[in-house]
């Protein structure tokens, strides 16, 4: 039987990496408990490649090899497993992950995506390559929302590739906006990959996710980008759509107007309301769709008058003025100028009467006594210790303020100016399927990043939102739930186990000392900052091949932490890189499992191949937000600075 390439490629990656770690075994002369780790390494690769579930096999491997390093003491070893299983459970940042992935299956279950695909579809109908520019989006809103890159991918797959192949889509061209926008929620927050990096690296989650926010908005837009540009040169893999599948089909009410889709709607709306033509329309309806009309701009106004209250009010706990003990409050100068020195010499006296510290005498008042009670202060401007607030109530905005509400306005007024029927129709959609999940991820990642609830408490936030969103889509039942919270709990042991067992593998391979012997090694080469991060990415861009992100991080990223401290690398950003370095694990030939889970629900006519051509090129953009991020790496850090520093 003639078998497939790419177990061909599976089978010369292992025979590659065995033959590896025979040379290099070979090349030394004496083999110490180092190399022991890096062959421990490099046979945890080869078994997770063979089939074999990552979590035992690191548990299995790390009990092995401890047990040789202990030489052959059993209780000892089991000490150490005991001790490395205990650490990991008792870690509260893993508490966010079964909440969140709790979201993610209600989310999941409340049939959003169907609607929002088609309303996103249609609002972008004007745009080339409109409907994969809807896939992209739409992944990347229902991605961020439950988490889930094999649910996503399927459900996206079922939904928009029969349409975009139906529309006379390029097969390669589909098949890649599906999978690279499905694999967005392992980048954009809430992440369980930036949770298990944060557990893992020891970085804060909240800074995590303000951090990886930006990012994964700049890889969104390069890929609609990407497709925008290749809709407009090459219109034969992305036609754009006719007039009768751009068509919105407006309520029986609204044409008894009577109104045309392509009629103005706000002047339209308030003629039928003070008109006597339309007694067949009630008024309620009339007032209802007004209603949506002004909706935007009172958010507007709302957002802005909130905003502009937070950003121009000083902070007054940061404008104090601090004194040096024992000095002047500034009360008794006669000058009223500030701090004097004291009228009297000698400085600070003990008091003249016996029996411990008393009240100086009141003739005596102006001496400056450290003990005394404080004064009121004078109401002079330069008065010290008075907050700078009362001398100035407000603080000029920010230039992101002025600029932030610049573009917002602009986009309100451009809903105003062209709100025709049409329009108030895919608007009205968008309210019952963009805008529920943007408020739910909004909501979930606002009490994160400013500070109002920990990750686990905006996970709990976000579960019931899940059940809210189910609740209103009339798609909360008893068999839902029992499934949400079936696939949870296998999810959450599945993630729980992983870290058990990446405790226990790094135990071991740092008894055997197989991170001091990599440590050495990269030392050794004077590597400067640019090449150490080059040679990094390099390295986990070749691991996402083979091996899943969840792989990845618990194996390697604590062999990679060590290092950074020495090279002058923030943790923070690069797990920025990392993250989005990572999106290969799911996007790299031969393990894409994305690729695996679009096959599954393709057409028959579709195949494997025609689905890692189209990735190709988004791998490539990849690439390119990862240069991005590093040449400008305020990308990344320039909100947890400034929500945090």
């Amino acid at each position: 039987m003639k078998m497939r390439k790419e177990l061909w490629f599976g089978f010369s990656i292992m025979a590659l990496v065995v033959l590896s770690a025979i040379a290099l075994l070979l090349g030394v002369e004496n083999i110490t408990n180092g190399h022991l780790g890096l062959l421990m390494l490099s046979l945890v690769v080869v078994a997770i490649m063979l089939g074999f579930p990552t979590a035992f096999t690191l548990m299995g491997m790390g009990m092995i090899f401890t047990w040789l390093a202990y030489e052959r003491d059993t209780t000892r070893t089991l000490d150490l497993m005991v001790q490395s299983a205990y650490k990991s459970m008792t870690n509260d940042v893993l508490i966010a992950i079964p909440l969140f992935v709790f979201m993610g299956y209600l989310v999941e279950r409340a049939n959003l995506i169907e609607k929002l695909f088609k309303s996103m579809h249609l609002a972008m109908a004007r745009v080339p390559g409109s409907l994969a520019v809807a896939t992209l989006v739409t992944c990347t809103v229902f991605a961020t929302a439950t988490g889930i890159v094999g649910a996503v991918v399927t459900l996206m797959g079922l939904l928009a590739l029969p349409t975009m192949l139906r529309a006379g889509y390029s097969t390669s061209m589909a098949a890649g906006a599906i999978t690279a926008g499905g694999c967005l929620g392992i980048l954009i927050p809430p992440s369980v990959l930036l949770i298990l990096y944060g557990a893992t690296a020891g970085v804060s989650v909240v800074q995590l996710y303000a951090g990886a926010f930006f990012p994964g908005l700049m890889l969104a837009g390069l890929y609609v980008g990407y497709v925008v540009l290749m809709a407009k040169i090459k219109p034969a893999w992305a036609p754009p759509l006719s007039a009768a599948e751009r068509q919105v089909a407006l309520p029986p009410l609204t044409r008894e107007l009577p109104a045309t889709a392509q009629q103005y709607a706000p002047m339209r709306l308030l003629a039928a309301l003070k008109g006597q033509r339309n007694a067949q329309v009630p008024t309620g309806y009339l007032l209802r769709q007004l209603a949506v009309v002004v909706l935007p701009g009172m958010l507007f106004l709302l957002l802005a008058a909130s905003s502009w209250q937070a950003v121009t009010t000083p902070k007054v706990q940061e404008q104090f003025e601090i004194q040096p003990i024992g000095m002047e409050s500034g009360s008794s100068s006669s000058s009223g100028t500030g701090l004097a020195e004291p009228p009297i010499e000698g400085g600070l006296q003990e008091p003249p009467t016996e029996g411990g510290l008393q009240e100086p005498p009141g003739s005596e008042s102006s001496a400056p006594v450290a003990a005394t009670a404080p004064t009121e202060p004078e109401t002079g401007g330069n008065a010290p210790g008075v907050p700078a607030a009362s001398q100035a109530e407000t603080q000029p905005a920010p230039t992101w303020w002025w600029i932030g509400f610049a573009l917002l306005g602009t986009c309100t007024a451009l809903f105003y100016l062209f709100l025709s029927f049409a329009r108030l129709e895919i608007f009205k959609m968008l309210l019952g399927s963009f805008f529920p999940l943007v408020v739910l991820i909004l909501t979930v990642l606002g009490s994160i990043v400013f500070g109002l609830a920990t990750p686990t408490e905006a996970a709990a936030m976000g579960a019931l939102g899940g059940f809210v969103l189910a609740a209103a889509y009339k798609r909360l039942s008893i068999d839902v739930v029992k499934e949400s919270v079936y696939l949870t709990a296998k999810t959450s042991a599945m993630v729980c186990w992983l870290f058990v067992g990446s405790a226990i593998f790094s135990a071991a391979f740092a008894l055997l000392g197989g991170q001091e012997l990599i440590e050495r090694w990269v030392l050794s080469m004077n590597l400067s900052k640019i090449e150490f991060m080059i040679l990094s990415q390099v390295v986990i861009f070749l691991l996402g091949w083979p091996l899943e992100w969840t792989e990845i991080i618990v194996i390697f990223m604590p062999i990679f932490i060590p290092l950074l401290n020495h090279f002058g690398v923030d943790p923070l950003f690069f797990g920025l890189l990392v993250a989005l370095n990572l999106q290969t694990a799911f996007l790299s030939p031969p393990v894409a499992m994305s690729a695996f889970y679009l096959k599954g629900v393709a057409p028959p006519s579709v195949t494997l191949n025609q689905i890692f051509v189209g990735m190709m090129p988004f791998m490539g953009i990849q690439i390119l937000a990862i240069v991005l991020l590093y040449i400008w790496p305020q990308i990344g850090l320039w909100l947890p600075q400034l929500l945090y520093k």
